[in-house]
């Protein structure tokens, strides 16, 4: 379908600002790159350790174990941690598992929803082929209601 008539690709899913998406082209590169040569079947702390490596290489701007809080009416009930929050903006959550789950996306899409951004990055690094292994997240409601 065009991108004409005001109508965003993917029904009702508006595609993420132009910058954002060539955030998270660069970090899949560098997931491509950690995942080549570390191959499937470790922990997800040798693929975020790998990571940290290769952004930091590359220097692309991150932080690991990002603390988040989690408010519930106003209070503070839970500090949630994401994998990896590059440049402030792009949710990056690390999998080392035989197959993805609905539950995996859920997760992206509440921290991406706590720290109000578009677009998260959901990377199963047990995979053969890296490409297997990565789901683009993007927020289906606005963030901000």
């Amino acid at each position: 379908m065009p991108y004409d008539e005001g109508i965003p690709p993917h029904g009702d899913l508006a595609e993420p600002p132009e910058e954002l998406d060539r955030l998270a082209r660069a970090v899949i590169g560098a997931a491509i790159e950690v995942h080549r040569r570390l191959g499937p079947g470790l922990p997800e702390e040798a693929y975020e350790g790998g990571m940290a490596v290769e952004l930091t290489e590359r220097a692309i701007p991150f932080e690991r174990q990002k603390r988040i809080k989690i408010v519930y009416k106003g209070v503070v009930v839970a500090i949630g941690r994401i994998d990896l929050l590059i440049a402030g903006k792009l949710v990056v959550e690390i999998k080392s598992c035989e197959a993805l789950i609905p539950l995996h996306r859920m997760q992206s899409l509440s921290y991406m929803r706590l720290i109000n951004q578009p677009l998260g990055l959901l990377i199963n690094f047990n995979v053969l082929v890296l490409k297997q292994g990565i789901r683009r997240v993007i927020a289906s409601a606005p963030l901000d209601s």
